[in-house]
């Protein structure tokens, strides 16, 4: 079910409000692409500006929408322990495949304190869950013993590992339960992880490529390690220049060049700088996407 290139799907906003006409349309751009599934209110959908009713109404579009055609897994993760059993409680009842869900941030919790935070959720609602390591957005790093001693436990069923760290990658692999699904979280970095086992990504570039993701994440689970490699090597140069700003400004400011959505983030996030939007635009003309 976990595995291949599954989508960080944006939040499309027009006019303060969520835009769920432009988002059945980027659904439906990803399914016919190849997209193996789907992942509404994560960091891309800006989930952290999203009140508790938007949330909620948003994975449940997306189950509505998607049909069961490929995996829903819902973003339900919260620096609150109780708030995001909360968010996962409801996800499941709106009959998502997954929850995913990010380390606790802000708090900086010790090992022992991530490890209790996953395992309350794990105890306390029967859904699959993906764990989510952002070290960059988190502060904190859950290390591959914490993964590994919760890759055992009922519900845990993978990890969205964005550390950078492929050493820590490695020994969670080596390490974690046979049938625990480990997923890059870094486009610029999955295929060296696909090459070292890893099952797929969850990926912010597929917003954009879907299909050339899809490629890329076939190739190397066929172990076409050759065509995997060169798929990344061409879309290396796409994939810093999504991040040439916070993540999601430059890929919905792409989206609407390609006239999908509207460029509107929530504050704090802010439209992108004129000069970075002109790099944007010069290598999307490049890429022939625009």
């Amino acid at each position: 079910m976990f595995s291949g290139s599954l989508v960080a799907i944006v939040t499309p906003f027009k006019n303060g409000k969520v835009d769920y006409e432009s988002f059945e349309k980027i659904i439906e751009f990803q399914i016919k692409n190849g997209t193996n599934g789907i992942i509404p209110c994560g960091t891309t959908g800006e989930s952290a500006t999203l009140s508790h009713a938007e949330h909620q109404e948003v994975i449940r579009f997306t189950v509505e929408t998607v049909k069961k055609r490929v995996p829903v897994i819902a973003g339900t993760g919260s620096n609150s322990t109780e708030e995001a059993l909360t968010l996962t409680q409801s996800a499941k009842k709106m009959g998502v495949d997954a929850a995913l869900l990010i380390s606790p941030y802000y708090n900086k919790p010790t090992q022992k304190g991530i490890f209790e935070h996953y395992k309350y959720l794990n105890d306390n609602v029967d859904i699959p869950m993906i764990l989510y390591n952002v070290p960059g957005r988190t502060s904190s790093n859950m290390n591959s013993a914490t993964t590994v001693a919760l890759s055992n436990l009922k519900n845990i069923a993978g990890i969205k590992e964005a550390s950078g760290n492929l050493v820590q990658v490695s020994e969670i692999l080596r390490d974690a339960d046979k049938n625990f699904v480990v997923l890059s979280g870094d486009d610029a970095l999955t295929f060296p992880m696909m090459a070292m086992g890893v099952q797929g990504v969850i990926s912010v570039s597929a917003n954009v490529v879907p299909d050339r993701m899809a490629a890329l994440t076939e190739a190397a689970l066929k172990g076409d390690f050759l065509k995997a490699q060169k798929l990344h090597l061409e879309l290396l140069e796409l994939n810093n220049t999504l991040f040439i700003e916070t993540n999601p400004i430059p890929v919905k400011e792409t989206l609407a060049m390609m006239g999908l959505i509207t460029p509107e983030v929530r504050l704090p996030l802010c439209p992108m700088e004129d000069r970075h939007r002109e790099i944007l635009k010069s290598v999307l003309q490049k890429y022939q996407i625009i």
